[in-house]
């Protein structure tokens, strides 16, 4: 393949026509076109079609740009990779991804190590769903993989468990709403407005077991894979919310809530999943210390 041709057909569906992408890369649209129509002859797929004055995308214009996409996001990720820092220090490239159902403070506090080793350290930071950043990882676009949980079993990716470290749960509420609870904790969240994690959190079984236990009954308002919307809904005073207790003078200081109660049966463990069996990489290494030594020391 001609990349000089996959290239200006990516820039021209970027751009959003040919005559556009010929003011971007300084060339005329006839000679634009001829290249793309190159690339078209030696896929055997027409990629752009008319429409009125305009071009559009085909259905196999849409998979070549997908492509497309992947392969100068690579080339992008290469040149950041070998360019040399100051002083001659080449840049290390870190890229993690964090479970969504993690929370944002401790994600933070898991990764800040990360950018204290020695040396220029590039931190590529994405989120999402535990087996969408497990299949990244397998195919080594991703270095680590921060959960709430362990890589299973049954998943058929080649990568092994590193326990950061585990924290029991603590219920917060604003001090007006905690001033409308009834009684001690925990019998006080009987009836209480309520935000719970969804159901794809680890500790939201837990939560229900506990529950069930000592038979209390909230009315639950909402639940949330997103912690830091969980978070912001209980700053307003919207309902009763649990956070890991390693977080509690952080959580306080910064949403102006109450500490109303802690539970050492909720407990939310976190583990950092790469594809090395001895951890080697020194940023892995930064974040396993750390949390090991400090955020969960307790």
């Amino acid at each position: 393949m001609n990349f000089k041709h996959l290239y200006y057909f990516w820039v021209a569906a970027k751009a959003g026509g040919i005559v556009r992408a010929g003011e971007q890369l300084h060339t005329t649209p006839q000679t634009l076109s001829g290249q793309i129509k190159l690339l078209e002859e030696w896929l055997g797929r027409k990629l752009f079609r008319k429409s009125g004055r305009q071009v559009e995308l085909t259905e196999d214009g849409r998979v070549a740009l997908g492509y497309a996409d992947e392969i100068f996001a690579l080339g992008a990720e290469m040149e950041s990779a070998l360019r040399q820092a100051r002083g001659g220090k080449r840049v290390l490239e870190f890229r993690v991804g964090v479970a969504d159902s993690v929370a944002k403070s401790v994600a933070y506090r898991l990764l800040e190590p990360a950018l204290s080793v020695a040396g220029p350290v590039r931190l590529i930071g994405s989120e999402g769903k535990f087996p969408d950043l497990l299949a990244q990882l397998a195919l080594h676009r991703l270095d680590l993989v921060i959960a709430d949980e362990p890589l299973s079993r049954r998943v058929s990716v080649k990568a092994f468990n590193h326990p950061l470290g585990a924290t029991a749960m603590s219920f917060f509420a604003t001090p007006a709403l905690r001033a409308q609870l009834v009684g001690g904790f925990p019998e006080c969240l009987n009836g209480a407005p309520m935000l719970i994690q969804g159901a794809a959190s680890s500790v939201r079984q837990q939560l229900e077991g506990w529950m069930a236990r000592n038979q209390i009954h909230p009315r639950v308002i909402a639940e949330f894979d997103d912690g830091a919307l969980m978070t912001a809904f209980g700053r307003e005073g919207r309902g009763v919310f649990m956070s890991p207790t390693v977080l509690e003078d952080e959580t306080v200081t910064q949403f102006g809530v109450e500490v109303i109660g802690r539970s050492s049966e909720l407990i939310e463990e976190f583990f950092a999943v790469s594809v090395e069996r001895r951890i080697t990489h020194p940023c892995v290494a930064a974040i396993t210390h750390a949390a090991r030594g400090e955020l969960f020391s307790a």
